[in-house]
C-alpha cells in the first residue's frame, strides 16, 4: 500500500475530519455556486428594501444602504478564501525554503536567517500589520502580502529545528558528495521529507489567515468598501446587532463554519500522518 493511500484511508476513518471536509466542501461550493443564485450584485442598491430582514427577495436581508446581504456574504466569502489561501500558501512556501536552507547551509547563513527569524518573532506583529494595512487602502492583494511577511517566521523556526537532524541523514550526505547543488538538495530532499508537517501547517495557516483578516477588517484596517470580506461584514453587523441582527449572524455563521471545518481537517491530517496515533483507526 502506498503512503498516500494509507494516509487517505486513515483520514477517511476519522469521522470528525470527514465531517469537517464535508462542511468545507459545502462552503467552497457555496462560494462558487452562490453567484448563480443571487438576484442582486454585492454593490447593487435596493432603495425599496432598506434594513429589511430575510425575505423571498433578499434571502439574508439587506443593510441600511439596501445592499443584498446574500450577495455580500458570497462575495465576502470568496474574498476571505482568496486571502487565506494566498497567505497560507505563500507563508508555507517561504517558511519551508528559509527554514530548510538555514538548517542545510549552516554557518553564517544559518546565523543570519535564524537571527532574522528571531528578530521578527520579537516584534509587535499585529501593530505592524495594522499600520501597513492602513496604508494599503484596503487592497486585498497588499493585505495578503503583508500577512505573508508577518506570519511565515513562526513556521520557519519549527522547520529549521526539524531540518537540523535531516541534514545529517545518509541521503543528504550522499547527495552532497555526488556534487548536487545545495539548493537542489533543499528542494528535492529536505522539503519533501517534511511534507506532512507543511500540509498540516498549511491548513492551520488558512485558519490563522482568516482570523487575522477578520480581526484587521473588524478593527478597520482590512478590506474596505466597495470590496467586502467576512470580517468587514461582521464589523458592520456588530454595530447594528440589536436593530438588524441578521447583518451579524449570517456572516458570523459562515466564518464559524469555515474555521471549525478547517480545524477538524487539520486534526484529521495530523492524526493521519502520525504513525503513533490511533485516532484514524487501523488502516
Amino acid at each position: 500500500m502506498s503512503k498516500t493511500k494509507l494516509y487517505a484511508r486513515r483520514f477517511m476513518r476519522n469521522k470528525s475530519a470527514v465531517a469537517g471536509l464535508t462542511v468545507f466542501g459545502l462552503i467552497v461550493a457555496f462560494a462558487l455556486i452562490g453567484p448563480f443564485f443571487q438576484k442582486y450584485d454585492h454593490i447593487e442598491l435596493d432603495f425599496l428594501a432598506l434594513s429589511e430582514g430575510p425575505s423571498s427577495d433578499h434571502w439574508f436581508g439587506t443593510n441600511s444602504g439596501g445592499n443584498d446581504l446574500f450577495a455580500q456574504v458570497v462575495f465576502g466569502l470568496q474574498r476571505s478564501l482568496m486571502i487565506a489561501l494566498a497567505v497560507s500558501t505563500g507563508a508555507t512556501v517561504l517558511a519551508a525554503l528559509v527554514g530548510a536552507s538555514a538548517a542545510y547551509f549552516g554557518g553564517n547563513v544559518e546565523k543570519v536567517l535564524v537571527g532574522f527569524i528571531h528578530f521578527l518573532m520579537a516584534t509587535p506583529t499585529f501593530l505592524i500589520v495594522a499600520m501597513m494595512s492602513e496604508d494599503s487602502g484596503g487592497d486585498w492583494r497588499v493585505i495578503s502580502l503583508v500577512l505573508i511577511f508577518m506570519t511565515w517566521f513562526f513556521l520557519a523556526r519549527t522547520i529549521w529545528t526539524l531540518s537540523l537532524s535531516l541534514r545529517e541523514r545518509e541521503f543528504i550526505t550522499a547527495s552532497r558528495y555526488m556534487g548536487v547543488p545545495g539548493g537542489l538538495i533543499v528542494l528535492r530532499h529536505m522539503v519533501p521529507n517534511i511534507a506532512s508537517l507543511l500540509i498540516v501547517n498549511w491548513t492551520l495557516g488558512v485558519i490563522q489567515a482568516v482570523q487575522m483578516e477578520t480581526a484587521l477588517s473588524f478593527l478597520g484596517f482590512g478590506v474596505k468598501l466597495p470590496d467586502v470580506s467576512l470580517g468587514s461584514l461582521i464589523r458592520v453587523g456588530a454595530d447594528t446587532i440589536t436593530s438588524s441582527p441578521w447583518l451579524f449572524y449570517f456572516p458570523a455563521a459562515v466564518l464559524t463554519l469555515l474555521t471549525v471545518s478547517l480545524a477538524l481537517i487539520s486534526d484529521g491530517l495530523r492524526d493521519a500522518f502520525d504513525p503513533t496515533s490511533g485516532a484514524g483507526g487501523r488502516a
